[in-house]
């Protein structure tokens, strides 16, 4: 399950920041670093919302104010949170919680994989997020995927039917 947690973080944070140089590429990292968590039998650590918060605490501190490299490195605990929203992690409060609620792990499946079915309908909707963001973007086009890898940048082609 990756295309669910990567199409809510980049449309979520397209509508929330409309930042036009935001840098999406640790976003991506983020949104779907959580499934990690899958090797090691179920919800872990990265289920927590206090790892997202130790990341967010370590980037502000290790790094300048206004920084291109703060900029960066936000897209990494964001995405993290984003995926714990659209996991509905706070669904396993211990996990969630966690070390505040007991430093050990119960047997917590990963959230996405206990929905069963519902993650498939969740996948079909992120794939088909996917496809948007992908044409919006024209990331179709090599020298615009190019210059997404190097910036991180998506720059929505406007609509030239709306003219």
């Amino acid at each position: 399950m990756f295309f669910w947690f990567i199409a809510t973080s980049v449309i979520t944070i397209g509508f929330v920041f409309r930042d036009p140089s935001f840098d999406n590429r640790l976003l991506l990292v983020g949104s779907v670093l959580p499934a990690v968590d899958v090797v090691f039998g179920g919800a872990r650590a990265l289920h927590s919302i206090t790892v997202s918060i130790a990341l967010l605490a370590a980037v502000m501190i290790a790094t300048k104010r206004g920084s291109g490299v703060r900029k960066t490195l936000l897209g990494l605990p964001i995405g993290m949170f984003l995926h714990l929203v659209f996991d509905a992690a706070w669904n396993d409060t211990a996990t969630f919680w966690w070390p505040i609620t007991g430093l050990g792990f119960d047997d917590s499946g990963i959230p996405i994989v206990d929905r069963g079915w519902i993650s498939v309908v969740l996948e079909g909707i992120g794939v088909v997020g996917c496809v948007w963001l992908w044409r919006r973007n024209a990331l179709g086009d090599r020298a615009r995927r190019q210059q997404f890898l190097r910036d991180g940048r998506l720059d929505a082609v406007p609509d030239r039917s709306a003219s």
